[in-house]
């Protein structure tokens, strides 16, 4: 990405890795849906932030089907599949930086693994609350902060895999942001006690003990409340 443009055609520089990370985020997205208290989303209308190809959307749907859904993005080319893949279900797909369409109208919001890649976290705190209706919610997950062990070594791996530019930040920074913003802020840890695949890469986790920690104790969930 360039200083001239916020967009991108895709998240990660190999086209082959992105067309594959809807399968390996799904069980962490699965338990991302089970982890919330709202379970009847029938007449809410939902945003996935980061959406890239659309996939949170088609398996949050299948779960809990909702009554419109807004994806956005700006890796134009992840935004151009998940609206030729979408099919009959109820979803708008968005390539931009610019939430005001949707003020005020949306119900529960989501992003996951996107917040920390953001360059003004003020600025987005600010633009999801005028996006959430009254009493609306926005569920936000992140391991990429400078509490996790492992920040040291993805910093450097993202960096030269991604697209997009990398921020330093510790958990309170998030925190921070979004009560500046006027949300009421509350978090956990994510939680994942699923089975982790115990392959040969070690690229993100150099010992099987680090990929079972991360998603269990360092990849947070944060609720960020619409005040009324």
């Amino acid at each position: 990405m360039t200083d001239a443009s916020p967009f991108y055609d895709t998240w990660h520089i190999d086209p082959a890795r992105e067309a594959s990370m809807g399968d390996a985020h799904a069980p962490m997205w699965r338990h991302f849906i089970d982890s919330i208290p709202e379970r009847d989303f029938a007449t809410r209308t939902v945003m996935d932030f980061g959406c890239n190809r659309g996939g949170f959307l088609h398996l949050l749907h299948a779960l809990r089907p909702f009554r419109r859904g807004v994806g956005i993005d700006i890796a134009t080319a992840s935004i151009q599949v998940a609206e030729a893949t979408k099919g009959t279900l109820p979803l708008t797909f968005a390539a931009t930086t610019d939430l005001s369409p949707w003020a005020n109208s949306i119900d529960i919001a989501f992003s996951y693994e996107v917040i920390y890649l953001l360059p003004d976290l003020s600025e987005h705190a600010n633009a999801l609350y005028n996006t959430l209706r009254d009493g609306g919610v926005y569920y936000a997950v992140t391991g990429c902060h400078t509490g996790s062990p492992l920040w040291s070594v993805w910093r450097t791996l993202l960096a030269e895999t991604s697209n997009a530019p990398v921020q330093d930040r510790a958990p309170d920074d998030f925190a921070k942001a979004f009560l500046d913003a006027g949300f009421s802020v509350s978090a956990k840890r994510f939680g994942y006690a699923g089975f982790i695949p115990a392959d040969n890469d070690r690229t993100y986790y150099p010992s099987l003990l680090d990929a079972l920690d991360y998603p269990s104790d360092h990849k947070l969930l944060f609720r960020l409340e619409k005040r009324t």
